[in-house]
């Protein structure tokens, strides 16, 4: 893997002191886990007692990959146009969150599990007190979901469920006996993208990774949630009818983005974009 920006002028014998400034621009080589979560570390800013209010202030990030002709996917599977270096960044944004929120609809396709504990990462998670792992928060409508999935009844962390006050009284009782927590974050059928961030943010939850799906992350560019987008730009073309990686009503005004940092490996392109 090697970066491409943000450009450094450190040698490599300069920049063995480790953190971010570690990785030389342009030096292509395996990264550490460590120099991987340097690179995609949470704005200084991000936690309790930083809003303006005084309260937590939470950072909503997502991450998503793209082929060159925009599909998110192949089949209804985002795999086939990943790769190793993909997964290993996936896997470093779900460590360093306190909790993932996926769409129904992603759970459903992708055969969501619970996060896991990841020694690699135990230390630096204890330092910014967290949890062992992040909590996987699932955003729905009717909790049409299977309930006795290890996601619910076997998370190391328990399984949050929002959803809006309209949800059937039913599956709110089953997803609470298997063992999830139910939150109301909206006032109708489904739950409300800035009561999401915010009824997460008031349970100490503040480095939010959302890994959509589409209608997900539509949901929360159309209501001016997201702060940042990890976009990973999988040199492949699928044709098809495949879905972008939003979807959904659009926003007045299209949102603009800043490039915060590109890697590439073996010409996957991994972007990094923030508010501007």
């Amino acid at each position: 893997m090697r970066r491409l920006f943000p450009v450094t002028d450190q040698t490599p014998s300069a920049a063995a002191s480790g953190g971010e400034s570690a990785v030389v621009s342009g030096v292509d080589r395996e990264w550490t886990l460590d120099e991987l979560a340097d690179a995609y570390a949470y704005p200084a800013g991000t936690g309790a007692g930083t809003g303006a209010d005084g309260g937590a202030r939470p950072w909503l990030r997502a991450n998503m990959v793209s082929t060159l002709d925009g599909a998110a996917h192949h089949e209804g599977r985002s795999q086939s146009i990943s790769c190793a270096a993909d997964m290993r960044v996936f896997g470093t944004l779900r460590a360093l969150a306190d909790a993932v929120v996926v769409g129904a609809e992603t759970v459903r396709q992708e055969e969501y599990r619970p996060a896991r504990a990841r020694e690699a990462f135990a230390g630096r998670r204890a330092a910014a007190g967290q949890r062992p792992a992040p909590a996987i928060a699932v955003v729905s409508a009717s909790l049409e979901l299977d309930f006795s999935l290890p996601l619910f009844t076997a998370a190391l962390v328990p399984t949050l469920v929002l959803t809006g006050a309209a949800a059937p009284a039913e599956r709110i009782l089953a997803a609470e006996k298997a063992g999830a927590e139910v939150v109301i974050a909206g006032d109708g059928a489904g739950a409300d993208p800035e009561r999401v961030v915010r009824a997460l943010a008031d349970r100490g939850l503040v480095r939010l990774l959302t890994e959509g799906g589409p209608r997900l992350l539509g949901q929360f560019v159309a209501a001016g949630s997201l702060d940042e987008l990890c976009l990973t730009v999988s040199p492949m073309l699928t044709s098809g009818y495949a879905q972008r990686i939003t979807g959904g009503p659009a926003p007045a005004v299209p949102e603009r983005f800043a490039l915060a940092s590109l890697l590439e490996q073996d010409g996957f392109l991994f972007t990094r974009y923030r508010r501007v």
